[in-house]
């Protein structure tokens, strides 16, 4: 049985009854940016996290204090930070925290992605670690806590904490207010501990995990690195059968929740009139006719194998000339991060790899690869998703991976194929999808051909299969299940 909407509402309403519920996260769930002129416009951002998390806020109302990064965020907030979101149907507070340049670049650009984000990804990127980075990362971490205890005030309340970004989150609040209970949920993989331990500062960091009730991973591999990591790093005591961690006389349960999407938001959305014009315009725009359509929707990322799925592309129409001018495959994605090295230098290569091929195939009006990158409007995005006879999902290293499940969401015809990386942790649920190794391109041109000559049978039957997978385990239960385990410590 899925969970709905309604049922995380009465969940929050008989087990957080009289709290404050409050996420926090780095990135904010609507952001509010002028083209010059008067008019302001509210946009989501490309992100998963705000992406799954918006939805569990509009059923349990409270606070979201996040970081307003929006060159028009200050126009439209009280003299207390907040505005009410969504915009068409106002039903949570968004709280705003502001950051001066040279902070957003030690703690975002410089220590949370250029240390962070290298380090538990197994991306064979190197990460940079900076002592003023983290000095940065430190201070804004407290600017967090000040932000949340502000909100708390005298009142009790359950914040829950988003990712990698806000590492010491918790042990500053409660430094302040031991009453607060505290959750985080960290979007990434956590590395084994031979990878974490070359960092300068990561007794701190997991000091700081530590300081909350609940931690949370996408599956329990990651699960069990981090606790591996804190018996190797730390003097901690450790329950396996509880899986808990005890350290200065406080105790925290480390838990596996895979994270989800809304399924019966997304598939509604996608069967909007408006979704079907939007294919009509796709159509008409790059004059599609009887090509198989690909995707491929992703920030860009040197994590998310876009370079590798182009080489696939390039293999298959190498072997099997067959298939050329009859497959056309739309990247879609925004270049992120662009002051980082390592991402200018990704930036590159994909257009490398793009003109290449492209180069090497195209045919008159054809090609088999088109790039686009510009910011696309949910309804586009859904379009594109209708679209497509296959997805491609070639992460090198992905904690979940959000975009197979709105894909599967959003195929309301019951058709389309999902070609899904297994270094994924979406790839333990989703398994009939396509599983493919991104480093095997021979393998992975394998796979597309495969997709191209599925019967119609087979592939609504994998389909079918995957959709009740994520309608059963949508967002709603993940949300469920952590504040089932909170509830613990509310006696």
């Amino acid at each position: 049985m899925s969970w709905a909407k309604e049922d995380l509402h009465e969940l929050v309403r008989t087990k957080l009854t009289g709290r404050l519920f409050i996420v926090v996260s780095n990135r904010e769930p609507y952001i509010h940016i002028s083209s010059g002129g008067d008019e302001i416009q509210c946009i989501v951002p490309a992100s998963g996290l705000t992406v799954a998390l918006d939805p569990v806020m509009r059923s349990c109302g409270g606070v979201w204090v996040a970081h307003g990064s929006g060159n028009a965020d200050r126009e439209v907030v009280d003299d207390k930070n907040r505005v009410l979101v969504p915009p068409d149907e106002p039903c949570y507070t968004l709280k705003r925290v502001w950051l001066t340049k040279q902070e957003e670049e030690g703690y975002y650009l410089g220590f949370s992605n250029e240390a962070l984000w290298p380090l538990c990804h197994i991306a064979y990127t190197p990460p940079n670690f900076d002592e003023s980075h983290w000095s940065t990362y430190k201070k804004v971490n407290q600017i967090f806590a000040d932000a949340v205890l502000d909100e708390v005030g005298d009142r009790q309340a359950f914040v829950f904490i988003q990712d990698y970004h806000l590492a010491l989150l918790s042990r500053l609040i409660k430094a302040r207010n031991p009453q607060v209970i505290t959750a985080q949920f960290w979007h990434i993989p956590w590395p084994n501990s031979e990878a974490f331990r070359i960092c300068p500062w990561g007794e701190e960091i997991l000091d700081g995990l530590l300081g909350n009730d609940i931690l949370g991973f996408h599956i329990g591999y990651h699960c069990d690195n981090f606790m591996e990591t804190v018996r190797r790093l730390l003097e901690v005591r450790i329950d396996r059968e509880r899986s808990a961690i005890s350290r200065g006389g406080r105790t925290t349960l480390v838990r596996p929740f895979p994270i989800s999407v809304d399924f019966d938001r997304i598939a509604g959305d996608a069967a909007k009139a408006e979704v079907g014009e939007e294919m009509e315009n796709i159509q008409r725009r790059w004059s599609l006719a009887d090509e198989f359509i690909g995707i491929g929707i992703d920030r860009l990322d040197y994590t998310k194998g876009i370079p590798h799925r182009f080489r696939a592309l390039d293999k298959l129409l190498t072997k099997y000339p067959e298939y050329r001018k009859r497959i056309v495959f739309f990247q879609l994605g925004e270049p992120s991060r662009i002051h980082i090295k390592k991402y200018k230098e990704l930036n590159a290569e994909i257009d490398d790899v793009v003109e290449e091929v492209n180069w090497k195939y195209q045919s008159g009006d054809w090609k088999p690869i088109i790039y686009v990158r510009e910011h696309l409007s949910p309804t586009t995005l859904l379009a594109f998703n209708r679209l497509a006879h296959f997805c491609i999902v070639s992460s090198l290293h992905d904690g979940m991976n959000l975009v197979a499940k709105e894909f599967v969401s959003s195929r309301v015809d019951g058709d389309g194929v999902l070609i899904l990386s297994r270094f994924t942790g979406a790839a333990r649920e989703l398994t009939e999808a396509l599983l493919i190794n991104p480093y095997a391109t021979d393998d992975f041109a394998g796979a597309i051909k495969d997709d191209i000559e599925m019967p119609k049978e087979q592939r609504q039957a994998r389909m079918r299969k995957l959709r009740q997978t994520v309608e059963q385990n949508n967002i709603y239960r993940w949300a469920g299940n952590i504040i089932n385990e909170l509830a613990n410590f509310m006696t």
